[in-house]
């Protein structure tokens, strides 16, 4: 079973990234494919995705999924708050019965590194170029585009924990510094300024961040 890395989080629900190495048929067995998808490997993620969700909460109402015009998977009675994300043969899940949650899974290229400028304001910028060297010693993503990567994820979590689309990453998602272990302080400040606290962890090349606002604020 190519479960990656599973864990329960207080207060708010289950955590788990699945390493895709099975083929399509293993999937469709145990759940549907709820849109067009042409392309094999998208398709196989969104079903890895969703396969996930029932392996961290047995039981859950995959097929009530819907998809809302901004391509937010969502229970209609949010009976669970949920996020999933996929990148390469990674599948990644948050499932929580309480609060509305974000998680994102990214692998480490140094094509992030460079399109800096499109997601991060002057403010971040110039963080990542002080913390940068000094963070990641300890680490095996070191380098410019390691640090990029998790940037880019903890504002893709808070991405798909607003959920509502248009968002500028570089304005109305701001990451402010290192909090505790493995733990940023952001703001969401479209609509006002919501405070949030995003974790993340390292495997490796892998990044996986997550977030939500009810618990941690």
């Amino acid at each position: 079973m190519p479960l990656f890395y599973q864990q329960d989080i207080h207060g708010i629900g289950r955590l788990g990234i699945w390493h895709i190495r099975e083929e399509e048929t293993f999937f469709l067995e145990k759940v549907p494919v709820q849109r067009e998808i042409t392309h094999p490997h998208k398709r196989l993620q969104h079903l890895a995705g969703r396969y996930l969700l029932q392996h961290l909460y047995p039981g859950f109402p995959y097929d009530l999924i819907r998809i809302a015009d901004t391509r937010k998977p969502y229970l209609k009675d949010d009976a669970f708050h949920f996020s999933i994300s996929h990148s390469g043969d990674l599948a990644a899940a948050l499932v929580s019965p309480q609060v509305r949650v974000g998680v994102d899974v990214e692998q480490a290229a140094p094509r992030i590194g460079k399109v800096l400028d499109k997601f991060l304001h002057p403010d971040e910028r110039q963080w990542l170029d002080s913390v940068q060297g000094e963070h990641f010693r300890e680490y095996p993503l070191a380098g410019n585009f390691g640090m990029a990567t998790l940037l880019w994820s903890v504002k893709e979590a808070i991405f798909k924990w607003f959920g509502d689309g248009a968002v500028d990453f570089s304005e109305h998602i701001r990451i402010d510094g290192f909090c505790g272990p493995d733990l940023l302080d952001c703001r969401f400040t479209k609509n006002g300024s919501i405070p949030l606290k995003v974790s993340y962890r390292y495997f490796g090349d892998i990044c996986l961040s997550w977030v939500h606002a009810d618990i941690l604020s």
